[in-house]
């Protein structure tokens, strides 16, 4: 029996778990890093004397440069080589870290960031590839199992973490913990981590430099609109308009250059396979759901509410569990030949009843008991779409293509995460103004019960000792914080029903699914 490239990959035993746990770690580490960041923010800009809008560029610049490197992840592994690529990133990424907490200004943090973010972006990818090609193609299933866990359970990790982290030590430690892990991690890689034979090296002159520069324009303008559309009115700023245009030319020249350069950055014509084309838009609308669902119900509980970051972030933490527990029966599920197109369709499903589930039961003061179950709910919803949409994209992929289908899975699903929460933050804005305009006009003064209520609230002000002009000002700050509670939750309602009506609809993408060979060997990935 002839022994193929990726049979000498596979590993055993001991080897394999330290494998599994460094790539794993490494993912969990970028994904964590995504969200951890937003409960610090407050601190961040009262250390750093900046403004509101000078610190969203620390999520925005690590966001931008995470999306720009992941579909260069397969061309970089070929160029450098896979072991010594995915080291440097980490290194990268601790250096970066380190840099990080150690900022003296916003500016330096942000650049940090966007440096961080470059090593980070490289990790997912790299590290779901080198945890595919350590396991033998009957456990390959299992092995995006476990990787999954890593993707799944990191953005609800973040904000509770952080939470703590920020409560307990002070901001720069968000950034610190990073760096032992990233020792560990990088040692690990060098000891352990085999990498693929390759071809020939591109030389300086054959580099793609003009697809680089198209795709940066264009993924680099998409996530600045993406980040700052709403705080700044979209289209009536000239800046966002500017940059949206900059993004569709970029788009345009990036997808010729690409076809016609003979060594492309990026393969688009792997594109031309119909299960990647479906999985792609299957990964953004599950990145949308998972990153939009990590953001509302948060906000939701924090503003409404009335809680703490803490508290919102603990409240994830029942659903990820749930995934992560998940994962392995789902890896095994997978070898035994369940078919994945019905397990995406349920998970699709089931996250529509947890976004309907939430709808019915949010309130002003609805308890963390209540949300139990639905968020059980959503944890099982992702735990059913995360491996088999990754194994359905691949599955009728071969070669060094399958890196590039990881790559390019692995992107829509983070552009869906930012699509997601751009769009749910415009409809927050615009539902909230809609609900209270209709919730005032339906105050009428002349209405016995307005009156007998505003009444109430007077004299009990009254008794307390304030004027009669006075209470009656208060009873009006009273009416006028409740329509805005009011309007509050019945947006929070709107958005979890859109939501979720969004992904009842991906149910038909999925009889565009051909059936793959059943033998997948995402293992090639990157080759």
């Amino acid at each position: 029996m002839v022994k193929t490239v990726d049979d000498e990959l596979v590993e055993y035993g001991f080897r394999r778990i330290i494998i599994t746990i460094t790539a794993v770690l490494c993912a969990l580490l970028e994904i964590v890093d995504t969200t951890i960041v937003n409960v610090a923010l407050n601190n961040m800009r009262g250390s750093l004397g900046a403004t509101l809008t000078d610190i969203a560029w620390v999520i925005t610049a690590y966001a931008i440069a995470n999306v720009i490197i992941i579909p260069m992840t397969s061309w970089l592994s070929q160029q450098f080589g896979r072991r010594n690529y995915f080291a440097v990133s980490i290194v990268i990424f601790t250096t970066a870290s380190f840099l990080c907490g150690n900022a003296t200004n916003i500016w330096e943090l942000v650049a940090f960031r966007f440096i961080q973010g470059l090593g980070g972006g490289a990790l997912l990818v790299t590290a779901q590839t080198i945890i595919t090609e350590s396991y033998p193609i009957a456990k390959r299933g299992m092995a995006q199992a476990i990787y999954g866990m890593g993707v799944i359970v990191g953005p609800t990790l973040g904000p509770p973490l952080g939470g703590y982290i920020v409560d307990h030590f002070s901001w720069p430690y968000i950034f610190y913990i990073n760096i032992p892990i990233g020792i560990i991690a990088t040692i690990l890689t060098i000891m352990f981590v085999k990498s693929p034979k390759y071809g020939n090296k591109l030389s300086v002159n054959q580099v793609d430099w003009w697809g680089i520069a198209f795709l940066t324009t264009f993924i680099g303008s998409l996530q600045f609109v993406l980040e700052h559309g709403q705080q700044d009115d979209w289209f009536n700023d000239n800046l966002i308009v500017g940059l949206s245009v900059a993004s569709v030319f970029g788009l345009i020249l990036f997808i010729k250059r690409e076809l016609t350069y003979e060594h492309p950055i990026v393969n688009l014509r792997v594109l031309k396979n119909a299960n990647l084309r479906v999985g792609t838009i299957m990964s953004f609308i599950m990145g949308f759901g998972l990153y939009g669902s990590t953001f509302i119900v948060p906000i939701y509980t924090q503003s409404v509410l009335g809680w703490n970051a803490t508290q919102a972030g603990l409240l994830l933490i029942p659903s990820s569990i749930t995934t992560g527990i998940m994962m392995p029966f789902i890896g095994k599920m997978i070898q035994r030949g369940v078919p994945q197109s019905y397990m995406v369709a349920v998970g699709f499903l089931m996250f529509f009843c947890f976004t309907f589930w939430m709808h019915n039961i949010i309130t002003p003061d609805t308890s963390s008991e209540a949300m139990f179950w639905p968020l059980i709910l959503r944890g099982v919803g992702l735990g059913l779409l995360f491996v088999p949409i990754t194994t359905l994209s691949l599955s009728t992929l071969s070669g060094r293509q399958i890196g590039e289908g990881a790559a390019f899975t692995g992107m829509m699903r983070q552009l869906g995460g930012s699509f997601g929460i751009a769009i749910i933050t415009t409809f927050i804005a615009r539902f909230n103004q809609e609900h209270r305009v209709n919730l005032i006009s339906k105050l009428d003064k002349t209405d016995f019960k307005v009156q007998q209520t505003l009444q109430g609230l007077q004299q009990g002000f009254m008794s307390k000792g304030f004027t009669f002009n006075e209470s009656l000002a208060k009873a009006y700050k009273i009416i006028e914080y409740k329509v805005m509670v009011q309007s509050s939750v019945l947006t929070y309602m709107d958005v979890f029903m859109y939501l979720g009506i969004l992904f009842l609809l991906c149910i038909p993408f999925i009889l565009l699914i051909k059936k793959g060979s059943g033998k997948i060997n995402p293992a090639d990935a990157m080759h």
